[in-house]
């Protein structure tokens, strides 16, 4: 009854038969009959079907909770005893910021923990790393929080808030951000990315009609041109640039501070794996020694 209920938690999540099926790999018709032999088993029924639409009724409702609890024990069941049971390929999607940030500490910690497990870094940018969880060809990613909606099969869990600073050349005088920036030209975040489509949000809001000096999507490379005394910048704390952070005015945005999230994107059901719960962990761990290390 077990693949019975990963199809049911499917069809609740996607809302038709059809889509569930693209999900678990099964015709419209095994879904179908899946679920009706789910439903004769307990003797209630699910949905109510209109369409091609199922729309989970009262008794749905109820039972989607303790499936998924259902299915929780049972992988708990499998889970492996020690380290040197862990095994397969796992490959990890990841923004640059995070690459050369938090990563390397979590890798470390999954090695010690799964030393044969094979990791593999994809790089990419926010969206396409989105794409590529959503199509299955990478198995998790940490990447910016999207600023529209995930698709249904799609968990993302925040594990960091980075706040957004003003940067400017050491040679400029520390003042009002909302003047600076409305004085100076500003070094644009790609406003195509999920981090600067926040900076075009913040920029909206306080009515700030800007002088442009450039747009680019790499952090590092923004500050750099702001070393360079070519304009200012809107950007988060978080990167390589923050090892050279002396060499620009870092100026804190106070009440006006804004931020990204950084979350961990999987598949539901790629959460349930007990692979990604020790990934999981060694984030949560890395995170907490991050924190304390920045008290």
């Amino acid at each position: 009854m077990i693949r019975e209920l990963k199809t049911f938690i499917s069809v609740a999540r996607r809302g038709t038969f059809a889509a569930a099926g693209q999900e678990v790999g099964l015709t419209q018709s095994a879904v179908s009959a899946q679920i009706k032999n789910l439903e004769e088993a307990l003797g209630v029924k699910l949905f109510d079907r209109t369409g091609r639409a199922a729309t989970l009724n009262s008794a749905g409702q109820r039972a989607v909770p303790l499936a998924e609890e259902i299915l929780q024990t049972f992988l708990r069941m499998g889970a492996p005893d020690s380290a040197n049971d862990y095994r397969g390929a796992l490959r990890i999607g990841a923004i640059g910021t995070v690459q050369t940030g938090i990563l390397p500490q979590v890798l470390v910690a999954l090695k010690a923990k799964a030393p044969f497990i094979e990791a593999t870094l994809v790089p990419g940018v926010s969206l396409n790393l989105l794409s590529q969880v959503d199509a299955g060809e990478v198995d998790l990613a940490m990447l910016i929080n999207p600023p529209f909606a995930l698709p249904k099969d799609l968990h993302a869990e925040v594990i960091a808030r980075e706040p957004f600073v003003l940067i400017t050349p050491k040679a400029l005088k520390k003042g009002d951000p909302l003047q600076i920036l409305r004085e100076q030209p500003l070094i644009r975040y790609d406003r195509g990315s999920f981090g600067g489509r926040l900076v075009t949000q913040f920029l909206r809001e306080h009515k700030l009609n800007v002088q442009h000096a450039l747009e680019l999507d790499e952090l590092d490379a923004i500050a750099k041109m702001v070393r360079s005394g070519l304009g200012v910048a809107l950007i988060p704390m978080a990167g390589l640039w923050l090892e050279h952070a002396s060499d620009v005015r870092v100026i804190d945005l106070g009440p006006l501070t804004f931020y990204r999230e950084i979350v961990l994107l999987a598949k539901y059901r790629q959460r349930q794996a007990s692979l990604f719960s020790l990934f999981r962990s060694c984030v949560v761990d890395a995170m907490a020694w991050q924190s304390a290390k920045g008290r």
